[in-house]
């Protein structure tokens, strides 16, 4: 079964920064779990798909994703009793509020029936043990900025930009270029900084806006 939901997300959102897994067992049932980053349902269908290659023996693999692009929930069930794996699975993301995410569950029958109830639990749990197992990431917008300077500005310079965003690259010649990249939302708090440490010598260059990783509060 598969579903689908829009929501309004904002530029800025939360997600995975790479594969994690966990594994439990219930009632002799081992349940496998997997969460990941994706950016496309192509690249989620080829995970799910590869997934389900990998424990081909298995009896399920359900799943669940969130993308930002198309504002798209979707589950399976993957054969399990109607509303008691997939909706878990997607609820951990939901709760968690994490996008651009996959999670599979892939579960080992060991003979004994868990009810629907049981199932339920079992799925969340799992989902929720691969969640915990990563680590996320909150993207931000931001402005990607370039700024010559001479040696004794670098000095200040760099760590004015790391107090507000992250130094990406610095290119030391006869003067020094440094590019970075400030949260669309400091930009002009770091600009007016610049301006008035320098005596409005250094002006920043903008060079476009990108989206950028950042550890997020909850990690």
């Amino acid at each position: 079964m598969s579903d689908e939901q829009s929501a309004v997300l904002s530029d800025d959102y939360t997600t995975v920064a790479g594969r994690a897994t966990a594994e439990f067992t219930e009632r002799r049932s081992r349940f496998l779990s997997a969460i990941e980053p994706i950016c496309s349902e192509a690249e989620a269908q080829a995970r799910i798909a590869a997934v389900k290659k990998e424990y081909w023996d298995a009896r399920h693999t359900v799943y669940a994703y969130v993308l930002r692009d198309g504002q798209i929930r979707r589950y399976s069930d993957d054969g399990e009793p109607q509303g008691t794996a997939g909706m878990p699975v997607l609820e951990v993301l939901e709760r968690q509020g994490l996008t651009d995410c996959l999670i599979t569950v892939t579960r080992y029958f060991g003979g004994i029936l868990l009810g629907t109830g049981g199932l339920t639990r079992a799925y969340s749990h799992a989902a929720a043990l691969a969640a915990e197992a990563a680590s996320p990431v909150r993207m931000r917008r931001c402005v990607q900025v370039r700024v010559r300077c001479d040696y004794a500005a670098y000095g200040w310079l760099s760590p004015l930009l790391l107090s507000h965003g992250q130094v990406t690259d610095s290119d030391f010649a006869e003067e020094v270029a440094v590019c970075a990249v400030i949260p669309r939302d400091a930009y002009g708090t770091v600009e007016h900084q610049i301006t008035e440490q320098s005596a409005g010598r250094l002006t920043p260059e903008v060079l476009g806006e990108v989206m950028a990783a950042f550890p997020s509060a909850s990690a």
